[in-house]
């Protein structure tokens, strides 16, 4: 499948500024974990001297090293990012196998959206190597300094790469990609952090652990925007027509006795026109999900309440795509951005009918291309690992001005972090 295959481009550096902090040490709950500050980059064209912009808090993702960290950086009131903190998970991250090259996965390591998810003053994250995921207290002082809370609790799946939180239901779910595969969840405690993940419900992916990719995996799972559903993207293989799903669990609400939990009983669909399902983001204020397919761009599911099955509302292919992979929807803008792990752009696109809307040629900066996205407030942030020979990066985008007036204002390495060709996930804390 040639729109799956990676590419390598050569990375050339353009005016580098450097600010490195020296690391110091910093004990998580009960002296568990490291962390320490770092960080570099450059601003330009920002809002330095003009109106001020909605910002976020802070930008959170993994290094997905073999000893896992979340990276923490601060966002300036120019919607700028800054120095940051890097934070043990007490877990191990890992790497999918690449079909194509059966060799790590990088960039790309674990083929799936939302690696991380906040919820409040928390946020998670998933462990693949260790098969566990981490709970972490977020400063209301300081957005960077975060703090383990309890221990990270094993996943009765294999090779957990995707999660979600939802605070209504004080629930956190996660979905795992290895022989092993499928959604389990936990609820948690501010105090004393998560309880036990419940039973597996299986995805009978015949993967192995970890899984060859990226096709036939599990792409992300999230919550519906009233927390009553959960979903998940499961890319298919159409090289072997094997056909993506999107998988759809209720939630069973509290009672006096018990806590909420995920129901066991699944509705999958898969609407015709879609193969490859990967990122997604719940168009607010509608029954419809924004989706991207990486066999061709990205595409609009409509679902019906009457019975939690999806169909295509529209979908629209981007041309000279490699694999069209993750998405995020900006309010500032009500439109979705796209990112492709192999060409270097954001592509925005209407959340009408998925027509393109802008792109947003990135190729000056050097990176091969980019993986997970946020958008926070007037801008969009968006993260390139790099490939082992470029350096790890992120993109910052001001949308201030509305659709189709997307700019680069930022292109902040991640060198100084630690961070490198297995970095995956973003959170945004606004």
């Amino acid at each position: 499948m040639s729109g799956l295959v990676y590419i390598i481009l050569i990375w050339t550096t353009l005016l580098p500024h450097i600010i490195i902090a020296a690391p110091y040490p910093h004990g998580g709950r009960n002296g568990q974990g490291w962390q320490h500050r770092g960080g570099f980059g450059s601003l330009a064209g920002s809002h330095r001297g003009g109106k001020a912009a909605a910002v976020g808090k802070a930008l959170y993702f993994l290094t997905n090293d073999a000893q896992n960290a979340v990276v923490a950086l601060p966002i300036a009131a120019d919607g700028g990012l800054a120095n940051g903190t890097i934070t043990s998970t007490c877990g191990a991250g890992s790497n999918a196998i690449d079909g194509s090259t059966k060799a790590p996965a990088a960039p790309d390591a674990l083929v799936g959206q939302s690696a991380l998810a906040i919820t409040g003053q928390n946020i998670f994250a998933v462990n693949a190597g260790s098969n566990t995921i981490t709970m972490f207290s977020i400063s209301a002082s300081d957005p960077t300094l975060l703090q383990i809370v309890g221990q990270p609790v094993a996943v009765p799946g294999e090779f957990p790469n995707t999660v979600a939180a939802s605070a209504k239901n004080n629930l956190v779910c996660v979905g795992s990609t290895g022989a092993k595969a499928g959604i389990s969840c936990s609820t948690f405690s501010a105090t004393a952090g998560l309880s036990p993940m419940d039973s597996l419900r299986v995805f009978d992916l015949g993967q192995t652990t970890p899984p060859v990719g990226p096709t036939n995996t599990v792409s992300q799972t999230f919550f519906s925007e009233d927390e009553s559903l959960l979903f998940t993207t499961v890319k298919g293989d159409p090289t072997v027509n094997n056909t993506g799903f999107l998988s759809v669990f209720p939630i069973t609400k509290s009672s006096s006795c018990n806590p909420s939990s995920l129901s066991t009983a699944e509705t999958r669909s898969s609407p015709p026109g879609t193969a490859v399902l990967f990122g997604s983001a719940i168009i607010p204020n509608s029954s419809s999900i924004f989706v991207t397919d990486a066999s061709f761009g990205a595409a609009i599911l409509s679902l019906d309440s009457a019975n939690n099955q999806a169909s295509l509302v529209s979908k629209q292919a981007i041309a000279d795509q490699k694999a069209t992979c993750w998405a995020t929807i900006s309010a500032a803008t009500g439109s979705a951005f796209v990112t492709d792990v192999a060409v270097n752009h954001v592509v925005e696109m209407s959340l009408k009918n998925a027509s393109i809307i802008s792109i947003v040629d990135l190729s000056a900066n050097g990176d091969p291309g980019l993986i997970d996205l946020k958008a926070a407030g007037n801008f969009v942030y968006a993260l390139s690992p790099g490939n082992g020979t470029t350096q790890a990066a992120i993109t910052v985008l001001d949308v201030s001005g509305g659709r189709g007036s997307a700019k680069m204002v930022q292109h902040f390495g991640l060198s100084g972090v630690g961070a490198g060709k297995n970095a995956q996930g973003m959170a945004v804390l606004v």
